[in-house]
């Protein structure tokens, strides 16, 4: 697997990661009433469902493969046009100027461990965000050849750890992160850049030949 390819991926996954979404309101929510350790609890939860959601789609693609490398190609072009859809989607919120994240409320009762695990788990298990990204846009940093696998894992244990990092960064400086992320400067800057990285790799994705 290449450094450039490696680098790809991290400025998607680390895109993806940084954009408002749910994740970020479930630890805003988690931090003020249940405190850090609950807030951690929810980032293995994420971590988990990363794995999760790395590992089926893994199997899929390596079945697919194996039957038709033409129906591989269809899923890429599918994934392309998601790909671009969403950059699109982004760009547009960006160059809007109503807000792109609510304010978070706390939450009312205290969370154990266990359930701030679980509900981290099932935020990002149910997300389709993450859902849609493994199957769109991880098919094309997945090397061909011997060692596919391994580098495919490689990719997804990368992804959790820009997910862990960027989360225990915001648990640490919840204060200014929170505020950062909630700016309405802030957010059209970081969806403009999205858009445009997403629908630039939708069109690389769809010009890639079985």
């Amino acid at each position: 697997m290449s450094l450039e390819t490696v680098l790809s991926f991290v400025l998607v996954a680390s895109l993806l990661v940084m954009s408002p979404g749910p994740n970020g309101v479930l630890i805003a929510k988690t931090v003020p009433t249940s405190g850090r350790l609950a807030a951690f609890a929810n980032i293995g939860g994420f971590v988990t469902a990363f794995i999760l959601h790395g590992t089926l789609s893994i199997l899929g693609i390596s079945v697919i493969l194996v039957h038709s490398a033409e129906a591989f190609f269809v899923v890429k072009l599918l994934g392309a046009a998601y790909l671009f859809w969403i950059g699109l989607k982004a760009l547009r919120e960006a160059l809007s100027r109503k807000t792109l994240a609510p304010d978070v409320l706390p939450a009312r009762r205290k969370r154990t461990l266990a359930k701030a695990f679980g509900e981290g788990f099932l935020t990002n298990a149910l997300n389709p965000k993450v859902s849609m990204f493994y199957l769109a846009a991880f098919p094309q940093f997945i090397p061909a050849g011997e060692g596919a696998v391994s580098s495919a894992m490689s990719l997804v244990a990368l992804h959790s750890l820009i997910n862990a990092l960027w989360f225990a960064a915001m648990i640490v400086l919840l204060a200014r992160i929170s505020r950062a992320a909630r700016d309405p400067s802030f957010q059209r800057w970081l969806k403009g850049v999205t858009g445009l990285v997403f629908m630039g790799f939708g069109l690389k994705l769809a010009s890639l030949r079985p």
